[in-house]
This record gives C-alpha cells, structure tokens and sequence, in this order.
C-alpha cells in the first residue's frame, strides 16, 4: 500500500511538473510575443516623431560622396542575395551660393531715383572763404524699397447714343448706341482686373475668401466672400472650361503622363453625406522634353474607372506613372511605371531609429539600392546626356541594380520589423512594374514630379477646408490648372489670368486659337513673362 501511494504521488509530480513546464513555455512565448509587440510599438512611436518632428527631406548623405559603403560592408552570416559590386557613381560638387548684389537681386523692379537735398544754404558755402560752393558729381549713397498700397477705382462706362440727321425728322429716326463691350458676368461689377486679382490670391498664395473680404474691407470696398465665390464659378466653367479641355486634347496626345490623386471635402454631393471623402485627381506629362502640361479634375469618388474614362481616346502603349493604388490597373491601355520614390521612403520608414548607418540592417540595405538608382540619374543628367543616351545607360548601369535588388527582396528576413514587411510586400506586389522605366530614355524613374504637382491642393485645402458644392470643387480644379499651367512656364500668374479673361476663351474657338492662348506660346511669354527687362532709371531731385 505504501509503495503504490508513493507511485501515485510521483504520478501526481511528474504531471505537475509537465503542467509547469507547459505553463513556463506558454509565457515565454508570451513574453516573446510582447516584446516583439514592444520593439514593433516604439518602431511605430519613433516613426510618428519622425514624421512630426524631423526633416522631410529624404536627400541622404554617405560617409564617401558617390560611394555605397553597403557594397564595402562586412557580409553578415546569412548576406543579401546577389548583390553587385560596389561602383563610384560621382555627386555635384557641392559650391556656395555666391550672394546676389542687390542690383542682381532687384533687378526686374523699376528704379527711380531721387537726389538728396538736405543741406541748408549756409552748409553749403565754404568754411574757409564763405564762398558758395558748387555740384562737381554724384553718386548712390543708399538704396531703399518703398512699398505702393493697392488701390480700387471704380470705372463707369458711358454709351454713346447716335442718330441720323437725315431721318431724324421722317417716321423712322434711326438711332445707334454704342455699348461697349460685354460685361465679363452678365450683371456683376467685377472686371477682369478685380477677379484675376481674386484667384491669384486664392490658388497662387492660398488666401481664403473670407480673408479676401476682410482685406478688401481695408481699402473701404464692401465685397462679399459670396459675390467673389459666385464671380470665380461663373468664370471658370465660362471663359477657363474651354482652355482646360484644349489642354487635355493635348494631353491626350503625349505618350509619358504622370497621375497623383488627394482627398478632398465637398458638402452638398447629391446623396452623400457631407463627410464623405471626395477627389482630386493631378494629369500631367512626363519628362519627355515637350510642353510641359498640368490638369486637375474633381471626382466625387476614388474609383479607378475615374482615371480610365479621363484617359480615354489616349493611343494604347503609352507609359503611365503612378503611385500603388490599385485603381490605376482600371486604365489597361498603358505601360505601368513604378515609383522608385516611393518604394525608398517605405524603406526609410523601416530603418529603427539610429540604425540609418548599419549597413547590416535589411532596410538600410534596400534604401541604398535605390539610392544607386538615383544618383545614376544625376549622372546623366550633369553629362547632358539625350533621352536615348539615357536608355542605353540605364540598360548598362541600372539593370544589375534592379536585379541584384529583385534577389535581396525574395531573401530578406524582415523579422518582427512590421514596416520592413510592409515595405517587402508593397515591392512585391509591383514587381512586374519595376523595369518598365528601362524601355525609353523618357520613362522617369520617380513620380515625384506628381507630387510636386498635387501639393497645391493639399496646401490649398488646409485654407480653404472644403468645396461647397460640386460645382466650386469644379472651378478649383480649372483654376488650379490654369495657376499651376503659368508657373510651369515662369509666367506673373496675376498677368496671366487677367490676360485669359481680357481674351474670353470661348468653345466656338478652334485649337490654332486657344493655342495663342496657351502659357507656352511665345507671344504670352512676352507679354506675361516674370522675367521682363528692367526699365530705365528714373531721376528726380
């Protein structure tokens, strides 16, 4: 009896001691599984702070200019996959800015000078002899900028009424008015002076409408937000619809376009609520050396068929940038380009904090590939090299890097670093897409001159919070085109929209028109050019 109690009893021990030990590894695993949770909360954290706090430039700089120390790094137990052998691809000379002279600085501002008269008649005569002294020269002592206040005039236009002195008399007078011409808003006192001034405040420097009011309010002009929204809707979809549709002809005939796409917020979208995300979508063209063209187009939704009928009579096989959103693949007609930009900053985002120099960091690794990418673009671009130069060396110097960069990707171990998945699964879904850039010379290798392009509106919208109806959100993207289009070609914006509704672009005006019109004819240039030659000094005592 003793024994078999004794047996039971190390029966009971032993599954005690199985439990425990069960129970141990349990919360190990636990333990294991929060403190990779821990690591993957303060990756998350630093990110955010990064993100608040640090630069947002991703320009990187290396121990040795032009030299990729991953390719010199010690090879790790288990190294990346194929990886290619280390090349100095040489950087811009990095030169000080000589600081301009204030002639050079000002030189497009009208000069006018004025002699100085400040001493009186007796510090004019000699101390020694008190003989009056007489002017031998000149010259500048000082110079100043003096600023106009803006000012409103109201013009009142007086019509003439003829008669005929020969049938004035008979039972049929006949009478002529001359009427001028044509208010630009049927019943409204704004000219195209006053309304040029208003989007250019709005879409070139952000300035809201109820700002706009408040500043016209100092020059004693009682102008309301609601005339001014009511102004810049008639206008647009009138005289800047027509420009718009003759720039997406044009567009519809370049082979290399570029697409970004933003959320916006319209209020009274017939059954949505107001809450409802609504969109901007940037069309531009690439870097293909023609005239460069930027559209904006609302959309109430995100879908994909959006872009696809915005695209449609384009010829098929032309390239398309864009960025990874899936609604891109509704437009089958093109040739997809992957964004090398943003497959670096998910990249970046995976570096753990103070880890932007271990070399044996998986992210570290993929950023640098990219970065051999872009610094062989600086290179062709100070050698000046043509686009089908630029082919042939892409073929030459890119191809190793984007394969040796396809083989670290299937061999990468991204562990518990959750943005380092991220980053792997997002090259992964667009690896079909990351050589197309390798067929024409004039494929870009980023989509950052979209991003560029798309910032107006993000800027824009942090002014203005929303669009209230459909049809303001359409005259935002008209005359956002129309600001954006003068600055891709250097022109005075406030010139430029004034000189678009002095010329009233109509839909009955053919291409060859509305092509004297457009921001790249050279007649425009000349007359709305930032750039013109400074005027004669003007002397006044």
């Amino acid at each position: 009896m003793a024994g078999s109690r004794k047996d039971i009893q190390l029966t009971e021990l032993k599954g005690m001691i199985s439990q425990l030990n069960t129970t141990i590894k349990m919360l190990n695993d636990t333990i294991a599984r929060q403190q990779a949770e821990n690591e993957n909360l303060k990756a998350e954290l630093a990110w955010f702070r990064r993100k608040l706090f640090a630069s947002s430039s991703e320009r990187r700089t290396d121990d040795i200019a032009g030299q990729l120390c991953f390719f010199e790094a010690e090879p790790e137990e288990e190294p990346p996959a194929e990886l290619i052998s280390p090349e100095v691809v040489p950087l811009p000379k990095k030169s000080r800015k000589k600081k301009p002279t204030l002639e050079e600085q000002f030189k497009d501002i009208p000069t006018r000078q004025v002699m100085a008269d400040t001493l009186t008649e007796e510090e004019k005569r000699c101390p020694l002899c008190g003989s009056e002294m007489t002017a031998i020269g000149t010259e500048v002592i000082r110079s100043e900028m003096v600023y106009t206040p803006p000012k409103l005039e109201r013009i009142e236009y007086i019509a003439t009424t003829y008669a005929c002195p020969v049938c004035k008399d008979t039972e049929e007078p006949q009478f002529i008015k001359d009427n001028g011409t044509p208010a630009l808003i049927p019943g409204s006192y704004v000219s195209e002076s006053l309304l040029s001034h208003v989007i250019y405040q709005k879409y070139g420097l952000y300035l809201p409408l109820y700002r706009q009011e408040q500043d016209f309010l100092q020059l004693n002009a009682p102008i309301s937000r609601t005339s001014m929204a009511h102004w810049i809707i008639s206008a647009s979809l009138e005289y800047m619809s027509p420009m718009y549709d003759y720039f997406h002809r044009e567009l519809l005939k370049r082979r290399f376009l570029m697409m970004d796409e933003t959320p916006i917020q319209v209020l009274k979208e017939d059954g949505r609520r107001p809450q409802s995300k609504s969109y901007f979508w940037l069309i531009r063209t690439g870097e293909d050396g023609g005239n460069p063209i930027i559209l904006y187009n609302y959309t109430p939704t995100r879908a994909g068929e959006n872009a696809r009928q915005f695209l449609k009579g384009i010829e098929p096989g032309f390239y398309l940038m864009a960025d990874g959103y899936q609604g891109y693949n509704k437009v089958k007609e093109t040739k997809r380009c992957c964004c090398y930009a943003h497959i670096r900053r998910y990249l970046l985002e995976a570096i753990p904090k103070g880890q932007q120099k271990d070399y044996s960091n998986p992210a570290v690794q993929g950023v640098l590939y990219c970065n051999k990418l872009f610094e062989y673009e600086r290179s062709y671009k100070e050698k000046g090299l043509s686009y089908k130069q630029i082919g042939k060396q892409r073929l030459k110097d890119q191809k190793p890097v984007i394969e040796g960069f396809l083989a670290w990707v299937k061999e990468v171990k991204p562990g518990s670093n959750g943005k380092l998945k991220k980053a792997i699964t997002y090259i992964k879904n667009r690896e079909d897409f990351l050589m197309t850039y390798l067929e024409d010379g004039r494929c870009s290798l980023s989509n950052n001159l979209s991003e560029n392009s798309i910032r107006p509106v993000t800027v824009g919208r942090k002014n203005w919070l929303f669009s209230d109806t459909p049809e303001g959100a359409d005259a935002n993207s008209l005359c956002l085109t129309m600001v954006e289009m003068a600055k891709a070609y250097e022109l005075n914006l406030y010139e430029y929209l004034k000189f678009l509704l002095e010329h009233r672009p109509s839909k009955d005006m053919s291409d060859e028109e509305l092509e004297n019109l457009s921001p790249w004819n050279e007649n425009v240039k000349a007359r709305c050019s930032n750039k013109k030659e400074k005027g004669a000094c003007i002397l006044e005592s």
